[in-house]
């Protein structure tokens, strides 16, 4: 860990205060201009390596959620005022485009630069994040037309795509293999609507998927978290480990303790100390993929993982654990030296080979998300 562990405290001590700025100053603006497509509506799926947008992309849903969510945030935090007409603006695009073309419940997967259909495809991820976004903006306003369109998805969730094992299916049409990710946004997705809600359902509904992870996802014995499994959750070999979502399960577990008073100290834990089995012996970062025995399957690493282990480790600081709050500064600090540092102002880098070579050109829109949440909880943790 010979770079993680040069990280200087002068670096790290005002990490959050300078991410922060590139996020209001740099990302924010970047997103909602070349990552607007103001001719046909929406919010463009990726920028060009020179921070010009790929207009050409198929346009994901999943997308458009999160870069609403990132505009409701900020404006909900007060970061970003201007934030609030902007997710607004990317919410009414996505509610008039992207309903299902046959006029049945739920969203399509993706659509066309145009704004006609890509994939019809209903999966439960992409409407985990719709739900996430539309809790967020429901947040800012309180506004009835938003509770009625969640309360429509809910109403999606529960009649077309519930699974009699647990969950909910991959999606409509239904796939294989199970996936833990879908459940664990959808998990994500009910802590936002109790926060926005205030509506005791929504403890029950997160209880429901800390009851399924419990009994299916996690692995006690190796303390590990599979991301494949059969209909009746069982597992299937080999096991497939990626450490950023055993990050991430942490901060979800916190933030379910938060919202029920449920303690998840010991999982928690357990989670992040398998996670930190997974790092870059070069850089400290997480790799994409292990197995459950500790050893790395593949020695690429994105983006994504990065943010998720400083949320992990925010999520353990607000929780009163030593050392936390110094392990989450340098785990941002590693996210902004290696994938923040982009020549595009307010863009960065998705993935490195194990030498250190971008494997990715293009600049996706999908890590803002990732990127934002885990600089405003170190703002509202760390301070």
């Amino acid at each position: 860990m010979a770079e993680a562990e040069s990280v200087a405290a002068d670096e790290a001590a005002d990490v959050v205060a300078r991410l922060k700025r590139r996020i209001i100053g740099e990302a924010l603006p970047l997103w909602s201009t070349a990552g607007w497509d103001s001719t046909a509506g929406g919010f463009v799926d990726r920028l060009h390596q020179d921070g010009t947008a790929d207009h050409a992309a198929p346009r994901r849903i999943m997308v458009q959620a999160r870069q609403i969510y990132c505009y409701a945030k900020a404006a909900q935090l007060g970061w970003y005022p201007e934030g609030r007409a902007i997710a607004l603006k990317g919410l009414d695009y996505l509610l008039a485009k992207a309903r299902a073309p046959d006029g049945r419940p739920g969203f399509v997967h993706s659509l066309t630069a145009e704004g006609g259909v890509h994939d019809p495809l209903r999966d439960t991820y992409g409407h985990a994040f719709v739900l996430l976004a539309l809790a967020t903006v429901y947040g800012l306003d309180q506004d009835a037309q938003i509770r009625a369109e969640i309360d429509a998805l809910l109403s999606f969730l529960d009649t077309q795509l519930r699974s009699p094992h647990g969950g909910f299916h991959e999606g409509l049409p239904p796939s294989m293999p199970r996936r833990q990710n879908p459940q664990m946004h959808l998990f994500e997705a009910m802590i936002a609507c109790f926060d926005a809600t205030h509506d005791l359902s929504f403890q029950n509904r997160a209880g429901d998927f800390f009851a399924l992870f419990l009994a299916s996802l996690y692995d006690k014995q190796t303390r590990t978290l599979g991301e494949y499994f059969e209909e009746d959750w069982s597992k299937i070999p080999p096991v497939s480990v990626e450490p950023g979502h055993l990050a991430e399960w942490v901060w979800l577990l916190k933030g379910f303790e938060r919202i029920t008073g449920c303690p998840t100290g010991r999982p928690r834990g357990e989670l992040l100390a398998s996670a930190l089995r997974y790092r870059d012996a070069a850089t400290g970062c997480l790799v994409d993929e292990g197995d459950a025995e500790g050893n790395i399957r593949r020695h690429t690493r994105r983006l994504w993982p990065q943010s998720e282990l400083a949320k992990a480790w925010i999520a353990q600081a607000e929780s009163g654990e030593a050392g936390a709050a110094d392990e989450a500064r340098a785990a941002l600090v590693l996210l902004e030296r290696h994938y923040l540092s982009h020549p595009v102002t307010g863009g960065w880098y998705d993935q490195f080979d194990r030498d250190g070579n971008s494997l990715v050109a293009t600049i996706p829109a999908s890590s803002f998300y990732h990127v934002l949440c885990a600089v405003t909880e170190a703002e509202q943790v760390l301070g």
